[in-house]
């Protein structure tokens, strides 16, 4: 425990007590959400994320330090552990790093080393090995049925050898560290009938790179490849160097006589080429993919939880539209409080084509149930049928409304899940897309928890990375950005309250039942009465959940139930009530916070209960605003060299953002185009939602590949080390279905730049609202 305690402080830098404190309520069943806004006495003020850190590094080592002692407890029983070894073991970082360490010393009753000395060659090997004897004489009068013939009986010592020689851990260590140093990594195209099929691969049918300065979007691409079986893969290396240094442990040149000299030379290039080479190259592969999984995780879920806290337009009339062609728009109209209260279908297209009557039933909708918003899908015929919209609007200029252009990603997933049938039993699956492109707009966080956020395509090769651990972060993403904003209990769905800190899926179904059959919670202290819902659950999940214009006004804040005497002894100090203190700043910034501190109370949580009375209920989000989005650019073949285009941000990876502009196929920013300094990281540059001006550097109409530049127009970027190229099957964000990825400008193949094109009317877009949801743009206009 001390060496965990340890080991964690290190990591995250802050002190042992405060690691000990934390992991004591967490094995407790505390959530992170709860010790980081309510625990901070305890931890001394440790912050979600490095409590998010601490939580998951524990896990981690826990798994680990329990493996490691039964590697050591194994080593122990074989007489094995020596000094070195032991050392070695203690010092594994990482859990592939510890079995790498362990695996020559492996028990293997199958292997070629154990049934070779089983037949009794294990003695001869160690003569050879120790005395100065010929290999062949060493084995005079061996005879062994499954070891007939002096070669068998060679080869088998040999086996035998090698074997002892991996246990030289120093040695193999040495050796991956030399071959490390000049490894490449090679890709070619599987064969030339794969050419056609994996073109979008075409940038590795013949590549090489120093494997230490591989990227690890390119790396995914590669491995993506192979496991497309366009590519074949491999790690290449020098071999005289490490050959000279096996040699020289186990000083074979001076080795006599001359027989047994080149017998144990072939046993070493054996040793080598049959046995270490094919693991360092493994593990190496492996260390660089398990690195780039990582990497992408966080690039996953960074966008995620901007996403996920994008602007939400509020509680206002909305217009779900959901494009399409053959089967027609659907549409639905969700009230304030998130109900269907219409809908209907309409076929503007061909093979109707009946426009006239689209315009008509859109208006109908509109003016019949005060719209304020209309959100657009952005799948196919999306900009087809916002030009239908913007008929609409126009013929009905009396109408307030403001059309935004929503992001679909996962909708489908949603319409046809278990979850959406039972919101809306009465709906074809059509329209429960309109419904959640509606509902969307009016509040992200509240829909997108409805969907597997793997779904929510805004990651850099989130289906090529280990779905499990994928997953599990994706889950703690979800749960801060629900618990950092928090949710009305009684208007709720389910699915966001079973991420509310100490729920889960079933509680917050046993909450959602209970509402039904009882009527709204009239104060926290009621949740009590729901079933499964203890008092240790409650004290979890009470400081995240609202209730509006209850019976106790401090249920609609995030102050927690058991700080409620705290503030009642602020009041009575005040000479005031709860109801007047609550947004009085006036008054607030009057109390002085260490009058109150005592055996139970600490300093911050008292300057936590006076922030949020003088805020109550503040919503961490930014507000919903408007960005311009070209009118007249709508397809990839209007872009030209040098047109200035605004857009949004939609998806952040390590080699740049991807923005979308309105021609159904995002443009990428390559991290040298991002800004004039040098950048190392684009998310410290911009987030998705963000709202941006961009210059088209190059189209690519054939690949539909768009590339864009940020920096102004004539400006040199600062010289920096070379950056990775943005590869051909490297990430887009997940949109409509006929679009394909974005190419990058190679390193150094800059345009040449022709002056922007006049820009014709624009009109207004939607931004910040997630992250344009999801990657989608957000755009309006009135």
């Amino acid at each position: 425990m001390t060496d965990l305690v340890q080991q964690l402080a290190k990591e995250i830098a802050v002190r042992p007590n405060q690691v000990e404190a934390a992991i004591k309520l967490i094995d407790e069943g505390a959530s992170v959400p709860f010790i980081a806004r309510y625990r901070k006495e305890v931890t001394q003020g440790l912050d979600d994320t490095q409590l998010r850190q601490l939580d998951t590094r524990l896990s981690y080592l826990r798994d680990l330090f329990e493996r490691r002692e039964k590697v050591i407890e194994s080593l122990k029983e074989q007489n094995k552990l020596s000094d070195d070894l032991l050392a070695r073991v203690n010092a594994a970082e990482t859990k592939n790093a510890l079995e790498e360490i362990y695996a020559p010393y492996r028990p293997k009753r199958t292997s070629k080393s154990f049934k070779a000395k089983e037949a009794g060659l294990g003695e001869i090997a160690t003569q050879i090995l120790t005395q100065d004897v010929e290999p062949s004489a060493a084995l005079a009068g061996f005879s062994h049925e499954n070891y007939a013939d002096l070669d068998a009986q060679l080869a088998a010592i040999q086996h035998i050898i090698i074997d002892e020689w991996a246990q030289n851990i120093a040695l193999t260590t040495e050796l991956k560290v030399m071959f490390a140093k000049t490894a490449l990594l090679k890709s070619a195209v599987a064969s030339d009938e794969k050419k056609e099929v994996g073109k979008k691969f075409r940038d590795y049918f013949d590549f090489s790179e120093n494997l230490n300065k591989v990227p690890s979007h390119r790396l995914l691409a590669m491995l993506r490849g192979r496991q497309e079986n366009v590519l074949g893969l491999k790690v290449d290396g020098e071999d005289a160097a490490a050959l000279a240094r096996i040699e020289a442990e186990y000083q074979l040149d001076s080795i006599q006589p001359q027989a047994r000299q080149e017998f144990l030379k072939q046993t070493a290039q054996l040793f080598w080429s049959g046995k270490v080479r094919p693991s360092i190259e493994h593990s190496l592969l492996t260390e660089k993919r398990l690195n780039a999984e990582t990497e992408a995780m966080n690039v996953f879920a960074e966008n995620l939880r901007h996403l996920l806290l994008s602007a939400p337009a509020g509680a206002r009339t909305t217009l779900g539209v959901d494009p399409g062609i053959r089967t027609g728009v659907k549409l639905a109209v969700v009230n304030a409080s998130g109900d269907v209260v219409a809908h209907s279908t309409v076929y503007p297209f061909a093979p109707k084509d009946d426009k006239a009557g689209a315009i008509a039933e859109l208006a109908r909708l509109c003016r019949e149930f005060n719209v304020d918003l209309i959100a657009i899908g952005n799948g196919t015929a999306s900009r087809e049928t916002e030009s239908v919209v913007a008929e609409m609007m126009a013929a009905n200029s009396d109408l307030n409304l403001t059309r935004v252009t929503v992001s679909e990603a996962g909708a489908s997933v949603y319409s046809a899940s278990e979850l959406a049938s039972q919101e809306l039993p009465d709906l074809d699956v059509s329209i429960r897309g309109a419904v959640s492109i509606a509902r969307r707009l009016q509040d992200p966080l509240a829909e997108l928890v409805k969907i597997e956020p793997k779904s929510i395509g805004v990651g850099q090769y989130q289906h090529d990375v280990n779905q499990t651990g994928l997953a599990k972060m994706l889950d703690t993403v979800v749960e801060d950005c629900v618990n950092a904003v928090g949710v009305d209990v009684n208007t709720a769905s389910a699915a966001i309250l079973g991420y509310i800190a100490g729920l889960n899926k079933a509680i917050a179904q046993q909450i959602v039942e209970y509402r039904k059959e009882h009527g709204r919670f009239e104060q926290r202290t009621a949740l009590k009465n729901v079933p499964r819902l203890g008092e240790r659950t409650f004290e979890q999940a009470a400081g995240f959940l609202r209730i509006q214009e209850g019976a106790e006004p401090l249920d609609a804040s995030a102050v927690h139930p058991e700080s409620y005497d705290l503030v009642a002894k602020i009041v009575a100090a005040k000479g005031t009530t709860v109801q007047d203190i609550i947004g009085n700043s006036e008054i607030i910034r009057q109390v002085n916070a260490e009058e109150f501190v005592d055996e139970k109370v600490g300093l911050p949580t008292i300057q936590d209960v006076l922030n949020e009375l003088e805020k109550p209920g503040r919503d961490p989000r930014p507000e919903f605003r408007t960005a311009k989005f070209r009118d007249d650019i709508t397809d990839v073949k209007q872009l030209t060299e040098g047109l200035t285009l605004e857009g949004v941000i939609t998806n952040v990876t390590n080699f740049g953002a991807f923005v979308d502009v309105g021609v159904h196929q995002d443009g990428l920013v390559h991290i040298s185009e991002l800004a004039n300094e040098f950048v190392a990281d684009p998310h410290k540059v911009v987030k998705p939602g963000q709202i941006v001006q961009v210059r088209v550097l190059n189209v690519d109409t054939e690949r539909q590949r768009v590339n864009l530049s940020m920096r102004p127009e004539g400006s040199q970027p600062v010289k920096a080390p070379r950056q990775p190229r943005r590869e051909a099957t490297e990430p887009r964000t997940e949109r409509k279905p006929q679009a394909k990825r974005p190419q990058q400008r190679p390193q150094g193949d800059r345009p040449q730049v022709k002056k922007p094109q006049q820009q014709k009317p624009q009109e207004a877009k939607i931004g910040g609202l997630g992250a344009l949801l999801l990657q989608a743009g957000i755009k309006g206009s009135k």
